[in-house]
């Protein structure tokens, strides 16, 4: 199982952009981030095929947010634009265990240990 670290995370104004950025210990499938609010679930924000020719991304996304990856150093990233305090939450890189991107958290068995992004009105 790889290992996941997530770099990138910070505070900023609303409408700002962060980029986050994971790397791997290794080889990886389909990758993915999701994140978690305090006092609620972690959901999904987007993932990405092993290939990097697919992706797919949450509603809330609603073309805000890219992700994209370079294989060549076990990284993937997201770029976030226009974010909005409701984007306040730990983001988490996870590693899947098909090809093909997905949203269900149980596609995936390697995760990050999380970067806080903080977004103020």
């Amino acid at each position: 199982q790889v290992q996941l670290a997530e770099f990138g995370g910070g505070l900023v104004q609303a409408g700002e952009s962060l980029r986050l950025s994971c790397v791997a210990s290794g080889r990886t499938f389909s990758m993915g981030w999701f994140r978690q609010a305090p006092g609620k679930e972690r959901e999904f924000v987007a993932s990405i095929s092993a290939s990097g020719h697919l992706a797919n991304y949450a509603d809330f996304v609603q073309g805000r947010f890219t992700i994209s990856r370079d294989n060549a150093k076990n990284a993937v990233y997201i770029q976030m634009d226009s974010l909005k305090p409701e984007d306040t939450a730990v983001y988490y890189c996870a590693s899947g265990l098909y090809s093909e991107p997905s949203s269900s958290f149980y596609d995936y068995n390697g995760w990050g240990q999380g970067t806080q992004v903080t977004v103020s009105s």
